[in-house]
């Protein structure tokens, strides 16, 4: 997040036809391009430190759970994550 911007994560859930929809918007930088599908490969990061593993992670778990994770991009004005479960009803 830029400086001059106060970091935000907005959260959202919604529930439509047996399906579970999380969405994370956040209010930075946005992802470049040339980083696309990258941001979801183990040991891929932007950072200084860490180690590249939580977007994997988290991509192998909704996959198992019969799910999918996206992402839209605003170059500037942040990303949203959008994550799709099916409804579990336990």
């Amino acid at each position: 997040v830029p400086s001059e911007r106060n970091p935000e994560i907005n959260i959202e859930l919604t529930v439509n036809k047996k399906r579970v929809f999380i969405s994370l918007e956040d209010n930075g930088e946005g992802v470049p391009e040339d980083m696309g599908e990258k941001l979801f490969e183990p040991n891929f990061t932007t950072k200084s430190s860490g180690m590249g593993l939580g977007l994997a992670i988290a991509r192998k778990i909704i996959n198992d759970a019969d799910g999918t994770i996206s992402y839209q991009t605003n170059i500037g004005k942040g990303t949203k994550f959008i994550i799709e479960l099916p409804e579990y009803a336990g």
